[in-house]
């Protein structure tokens, strides 16, 4: 990946008067560097991994990797500054020992070479401490040590908090959670290129599932046919994981229940590519609607189009949820809530990341946010049903970046 834009990170920084910025959190970390922050981030413990963006784009930007990560982390990210800490494997590099040389000799040797201390000794998981210091040298190195530094204080605990704070000795730490989501909110070209293969993948296991249904089959069969339309696409070794909340019948919480004719089928999913999720959302019905079915979801129809109309540069989030409420509202059902109606995809925890497109949102859209637009209703007695699209923000208004439509979709009985 080539990087986040550090004009734009410089900006934000400038505005908070802050001087660089610390990435802690693994997905944080993959943003910042465009590489895997590895097996030691599985705990979510912070100190395992932190990458550093200086707000002076004249500055390098640097990254502290565990050593069993560090030479497929040189080789995928552009960073060049990478500091090492070591974690609870073993490793060695045999490459270009001398084939004349004993095991043991060699094997001394590559440890040697690497500065490896006599001693050595290494931790039951990985030590934070490493990664702090680390942290203080390289901010030393660009005379940032008792600067004012931005940290990503939702990712640290207040186990570590303390240590975190002492090595990084005179820096003014303030909390910079903020700005990292309103940064990673508007997506690079990689970012928006993994978004679009990952809804494209998942829109084939969706055709597959549409294809599948039939009164008789199982949700869990449903679901079954869409992992292995996923992991049959042509792409399919671009995927970093999947995820689905398919819903079948009358309960939308109903467990692994049995089509049957007048069914809504509910189909919520979503495919990772390099750690970005996808999400997506469609409604099937076996055979004819009902009156109730048809006209709930008519409502969330001109709900989703209403909020669609809004979305361009300049539109404030929550002008987006009112204008998608009020459809609803006015379709017929006066007393509808939601708390959002949508949200930022991207390299997030969940299939759902920072802003909301909600009334409390006070994010404007940008061009290269790339959002999920979604209008659901689950209804027990009646069955659960969604209208959700990945749309990605352009210099003039948005595109769609599903293919598949958006009407509830009548399944042969």
């Amino acid at each position: 990946m080539a990087g986040l834009d550090r004009k734009r990170a410089g900006q934000l920084m400038a505005d908070a008067a802050i001087d660089a910025v610390i990435f802690l959190s693994p997905e944080s970390f993959l943003y910042a560097t465009g590489a895997s922050p590895g097996v030691a981030t599985m705990w979510r413990r912070a100190g395992a991994v932190a990458a550093l963006v200086p707000a002076d784009a004249g500055q390098t930007e640097a990254a502290v990797v565990s050593d069993l990560f560090a030479p497929t982390f040189r080789r995928t990210s552009h960073l060049t500054d990478v500091r090492e800490s070591p974690i609870w494997v073993e490793t060695a590099n045999l490459e270009d020992a001398d084939p004349d040389l004993s095991p043991e000799e060699a094997v001394a040797r590559v440890w040697r070479s690497a500065g490896r201390p006599d001693g050595f000794q290494r931790p039951e998981t990985f030590d934070p401490l490493l990664c702090y210091r680390h942290l203080a040298d390289i901010l030393s190195e660009r005379a940032l040590d008792g600067a004012r530094i931005g940290f990503e204080a939702s990712a640290i605990s207040a186990r570590d908090i303390g240590a975190f704070k002492a090595a990084l000795g005179n820096a003014d730490l303030v909390d910079a959670s903020d700005l990292i989501a309103r940064l990673k909110m508007v997506k690079t070209k990689d970012e928006i290129a993994h978004l679009r293969l990952a809804v494209g993948i998942a829109e084939t296991g969706i055709r597959a599932l549409r294809a599948a249904i039939e009164p008789g089959t199982t949700r869990d069969a449903l679901a079954d046919v869409w992992k292995s339309a996923i992991q049959g696409h042509k792409d399919s070794g671009a995927l970093s994981g999947a995820w689905e909340y398919v819903s079948v019948g009358k309960n939308p919480w109903g467990g692994n229940a049995t089509v049957h004719p007048g069914d809504l089928i509910k189909v919520d999913v979503g495919c990772l590519v390099n750690g970005y999720t996808s999400d997506t959302g469609r409604t099937f019905v076996v055979g004819a609607p009902s009156p109730t079915q048809d006209r709930l979801f008519d409502a969330l129809m001109r709900g989703f189009l209403a909020g669609s109309e809004l979305l361009r540069p300049g539109v404030p989030l929550a002008e987006v949820h009112g204008a998608t409420l009020a459809a609803i509202r006015a379709a017929g059902f006066p007393g509808y809530t939601r708390g959002h109606f949508g949200h930022g995809v991207g390299a997030g925890l969940g299939s759902e990341e920072w802003p909301f497109i909600s009334a409390q949102s006070e994010a404007i859209l940008e061009p290269g946010m790339v959002m999920a637009l979604e209008c659901p209703w689950y209804v027990d007695g009646l069955g659960g049903m969604i209208i959700e699209n990945q749309m990605l923000i352009t210099e003039t208004g948005h595109e769609m970046m599903n293919t598949l439509p958006l009407e509830l979709v009548r399944i042969p009985a």
